[in-house]
């Protein structure tokens, strides 16, 4: 008979509650298909309760009041339960959860103070729900200080039992600056010999020495960790745990991203319906003031304005490519200036180029419905959902061959098995070489539209990741090391 598994889903954001990128889609997707994929999965959902946080529609009740020691003070936590379609959440109040102004900030004295405090406030609910999980998930540095105190309590019966996972959607950000509250809330450095000294104190490094499971958000990701190019100083340390490390690729919500029913397309589609791409297509060139031309291939980049990204890449690439014919939107936000360096392609190029700098998410849907190639050229990708909802809406990716990149984007080839374009080196001209490939492909309309359905008929349902969390939950709680990337 199978075994019953109970999880604490840890995450800052989740969707529909509040989401500011692409966490907030794991959490507010994950545990319901967990859930769904099996009754013996029983998966709750613990997130702040941030100021901005959306409860329409949601019932709320109070469900637990206690302190969370610092220091010399006790710090009071109210903690209150909802429910998202069948999904329990608990969300954690508290003076520095509710004082902050924004779910994130560039000021540690803020985020430093009101992470470290719902990391704590999550494993001290533990103490007053009659629910005790197997299995604490944490997401990225704002919950592994949870990770990090369960290691430091293992003599407590209370805990002993729990095991845990620490899951990396961007290593680069560790929580650096954190030391000072981690402190005053009594978690002192690790003193795991691998780290390096400088890390033994961030609140990242310091869960990764300390937890029983490691993931990264897709299995090329967790082998790129390893190396010096994106271990960001931690690529030794990482393989000494690298029997305890593995990667999951993401998935995306299929009824959400669904071009057969979206709202917001002007026509709908699906796969045995391609042709209708174009009244989306010429709905946007109107919407956007450009030409409205159904031959000329019309890029776009839906994206945080952030070097990560390559934004710069495809500006000084589009540049190179200035005798070719084609169309490209930019729709985002982010460092201000990459922001301007778009706004300045849009002035050399008016009638080719226009930079959307906002968040639209009603855009967005638009976008991946009326173009027809999704520019991706990260320099690093720990997974990407941007590159799976283009091909779910008949738009082909082309990105570069990094991370979750690389594993849901399969490299065109004559064989037509392909469903995008793939360039290796962060450079503008291996960019436009692939660009300059990609049209060539895109003006032959039979291998195009092979193209587009190959990357229709993927499937990136949720179902496929929950069955390998279900897979290495059991794993761990048989004390068996995870299978490497799988």
């Amino acid at each position: 008979m199978a075994r019953n598994i109970k999880i604490l889903f840890l995450a800052a954001e989740a969707d529909p509650f509040v989401k500011v990128g692409g966490l907030g889609d794991v959490a507010g997707s994950l545990p319901g298909a967990l859930r769904a994929l099996s009754p013996h999965l029983d998966v709750r959902l613990c997130i702040p309760l941030h100021r901005s946080l959306n409860l329409d529609g949601f019932e709320v009740k109070p469900f637990a009041s206690y302190a969370v020691p610092r220091g010399g003070h006790q710090m009071p936590a109210r903690v209150f339960e909802t429910n998202y379609s069948g999904t329990p959440v608990y969300l954690i109040d508290g003076s520095p959860i509710s004082s902050a102004q924004s779910v994130y900030s560039s000021d540690m004295s803020s985020d430093g103070e009101k992470y470290t405090f719902f990391s704590l406030a999550a494993l001290e609910l533990l103490q007053h729900v009659h629910w005790q999980p197997n299995i604490i998930h944490a997401n990225d540095w704002h919950t592994a200080p949870t990770v990090y105190a369960l290691h430091q309590r293992l003599s407590d019966p209370h805990y002993a039992w729990i095991k845990s996972i620490m899951e990396i959607h961007n290593l680069p950000y560790m929580g650096g600056g954190a030391s000072p509250f981690l402190n005053a809330y009594g978690l002192h450095p690790s003193s795991n010999p691998y780290l390096p000294d400088w890390a033994r104190h961030f609140p990242l490094p310091m869960a990764l020495a300390a937890t029983d499971a490691i993931v990264a958000v897709s299995p090329a990701y967790a082998r790129e960790l390893l190396t010096p190019e994106f271990g960001c100083g931690l690529q030794d340390f990482l393989r000494t745990r690298a029997n305890v490390l593995c990667g999951i690729l993401n998935g995306i919500d299929l009824v959400s991203w669904n071009p057969k029913s979206d709202p917001a397309l002007s026509k709908n589609y699906d796969v045995d319906e391609l042709a209708s791409r174009i009244d989306n297509k010429a709905s946007l060139q109107s919407t956007l003031g450009l030409p409205a031309d159904p031959g000329i291939p019309l890029l776009a980049m839906v994206t945080r304005m952030d070097p990560q990204k390559g934004v710069d890449i495809v500006v000084e690439g589009l540049r190179q490519m200035a005798d070719q014919s084609w169309q490209a939107i930019f729709l985002g936000t982010g460092i201000p200036y990459l922001e301007e360096a778009v706004r300045a392609l849009q002035e050399e190029f008016p009638d080719r180029v226009r930079a959307e700098i906002r968040y639209d998410a009603h855009l967005s849907r638009q976008v991946y419905a009326g173009t027809d190639i999704l520019l991706m050229p990260s320099r690093y990708e720990p997974c990407g959902l941007a590159q799976m909802i283009a091909m779910r809406y008949g738009c082909v990716p082309l990105g570069r061959a990094t991370g979750g990149l690389n594993d849901s984007i399969h490299a065109y080839t004559d064989t037509l098995n392909g469903t995008g374009f793939l360039f290796d080196d962060a450079s503008a001209e291996a960019f436009a070489n692939c660009l300059r490939e990609a049209l060539l492909v895109y003006n032959d309309k039979e291998r195009w539209s092979k193209l587009q359905r190959n990357g229709m008929s993927q499937d990136f349902s949720w179902e496929n990741a929950a069955k390998q969390y279900s897979d290495l939950y059991r794993q761990l709680l048989n004390n068996k090391d995870v299978e490497r990337f799988r």
